[in-house]
């Protein structure tokens, strides 16, 4: 347990962490990089360009500081990161690297405010989070090995099936190479892509499985991605994947991670509606393929949004899984419809979603809400469901950057 006195310092320095966080963070990131540029391949440029990794940090220090004295709130959060820490490679040696830059970054940043005792405090409680970390991720990796075709690290893969989607979206169907079985996965899950880009270092990149649980393949589906910001790089494994992966070819591939994640047993028997946005709808697939698997009478709304039939993937795949369901219902929602769209009934509405929608179309008051997708999407699905007095237990969603930006929007 942590000591009264750094429980109280912490507290204490909360508000000027806080309005200096991802100054803190931006300095933490450029000092690491420097430092210890082994580090660097575990992390996403696009996003370090963006900001995005820099805000999420920061959302996480101050989440955990805000918090301190109660470290039990923060679990989920725990869990979130240890499993895309997990999905990394990140290991026990690599948190002392963190921790020594973050202090550094603070003194940086705070000057003369970061008096010793300051530093001794922020020393003690980063060192009580690492060790949460590292104990749970330690579990996550003894898990993934000992299941059955399960690994730990990185395992050969063959493309076997290379499929378009649509204008921008192809599916790849990944088999071993060793042809041995593979572990089963939570749907929802993610696998990590190792790449060797020819021209440019990359981290590895997390992808969501999109075929069900069972198949004697993995399935991923990668958009192409433009640009995060207007200095950023395009997305150079996403575009690697889709212009020079072929069938045949040979990727490197981590075990499935993640938490954001649904039992396809329903055990409990609620309504489930999954509401997905542009590529959003890959864990949202995998999770109602896989319902549907083990229990073709449970009920489900899936509403798909997209901005066309140009870009709207897995438009008949979700149609026909729906036949396969006596109780699954579809909507799509296109915002910008092509000519033809709309008369050819591509889409079944037109515009955004709203909460008049979730309330006239969904079993709002009781169902379970999972929703993934770009940042304004989602911010509204979640403004919409606290309208609809959706209580937080019956809502999860997969969102990259702080809590904060989601809950305020």
């Amino acid at each position: 347990m942590l000591s009264e006195k750094t429980v109280r310092i912490v507290k204490e320095i909360t508000p000027l962490v806080a309005a200096n966080a991802e100054t803190i963070t931006r300095r933490f990131y450029e000092r690491m990089f420097e430092a210890n540029p082994e580090v660097k391949a575990f992390f996403n440029q696009a996003h370090q360009h963006s900001g995005g990794q820099q805000k999420a940090l920061a959302g996480a220090i101050c989440a955990y500081f805000t918090h301190i004295d109660n470290p039990a709130v923060l679990m989920p959060a725990v869990e979130l990161i240890a499993q895309k820490h997990v999905s990394l490679g990140i290991k026990a040696e690599h948190y002392p690297i963190v921790g020594s830059n973050l202090l550094a970054a603070i003194k940086d940043v705070m000057g003369e405010g970061a008096t010793e005792e300051i530093i001794e405090a922020v020393a003690e409680a980063y060192g009580f989070l690492a060790d949460l970390f590292i104990g749970r991720e330690g579990a996550i990796y003894a898990e993934q090995a000992s299941a059955p075709g399960g690994w730990n690290g990185t395992r050969t893969f063959v493309v076997a099936k290379k499929v378009s989607e649509s204008d921008v979206v192809t599916s790849f169907y990944l088999k071993p190479e060793d042809e041995g079985p593979l572990p089963p996965f939570k749907p929802g899950q993610y696998i990590t892509v190792h790449i060797d880009h020819p021209h440019t270092p990359t981290s590895p990149r997390n992808y969501s499985l999109s075929d069900r649980v069972g198949e004697p393949h993995f399935r991923i589906s990668v958009k192409r991605e433009g640009k995060l910001a207007e200095d950023a790089p395009e997305g150079l494994i996403s575009s690697h994947l889709h212009d020079s992966i072929e069938e045949g070819h040979h990727l490197q591939v981590g075990p499935p991670c993640g938490e954001f994640t649904i039992n396809p047993e329903n055990a409990d028997g609620r309504p489930v509606v999954l509401l997905a946005g542009g590529i959003g709808v890959t864990p949202l697939l995998s999770m109602a393929k896989s319902i549907v698997h083990a229990n073709p009478d449970a009920p489900i709304y899936f509403l798909q949004a997209a901005r066309n039939s140009g870009v709207h993937a897995f438009a008949d795949e979700i149609r026909n899984l729906a036949t396969l369901s006596s109780n699954m219902h579809v909507k799509v929602l296109y915002d910008a419809p092509l000519d033809g769209d709309v008369e050819n009934k591509r889409c079944d509405d037109v515009g955004f979603v709203t909460t008049e929608l979730l309330r006239r179309w969904t079993p709002f008051a009781d169902a379970e809400f999972y929703f993934c997708g770009p940042k304004p999407f989602m911010q509204n699905i979640h403004a919409c469901l606290q309208e609809l007095g959706v209580d937080e237990t019956r809502v999860r969603y997969e969102f990259f950057g702080p809590k904060e930006e989601l809950q305020q929007a």
